[in-house]
């Protein structure tokens, strides 16, 4: 139950970490002022400890059960998008979402 909890805590530290990325990205300007932006530099350590917590669900966890899992953060993260930035969210990308929670469901419960 314990490396269930560490992947999800990395699944969760690895969405922190993408949208820390796309808010680095918000402000414009050169691809060197968006890497030193705060958010974009809190954004990668976000996603050093994922790793790292991926690591340790892996000590128990099969990896052909840990790696899809994580795909959870596809689908959480195209609501982000939706919602906090504005992203478009049409009906294929539902359908995909869809496939794709049922997807993490099936391997989560194999």
């Amino acid at each position: 139950m314990l490396h269930w909890l560490v992947l999800a805590a990395a699944i969760c530290t690895s969405l922190a970490g993408q949208v820390l990325l796309k808010m680095g990205t918000l402000g414009g300007g050169s691809f060197l002022a968006q890497l030193f932006r705060w958010q974009t530099v809190i954004g990668l350590g976000f996603y050093g400890g994922a790793a790292m917590l991926y690591i340790v669900a892996l000590r128990k966890l099969p990896m052909s059960v840990a790696l899809p899992c994580t795909a959870a953060s596809y689908v959480i993260v195209a609501m982000i998008g939706h919602f906090a930035f504005g992203e478009a969210l049409g009906a294929q990308k539902l359908a995909a979402i869809g496939l794709i929670s049922a997807g993490v469901v099936l391997l989560a419960t194999a």
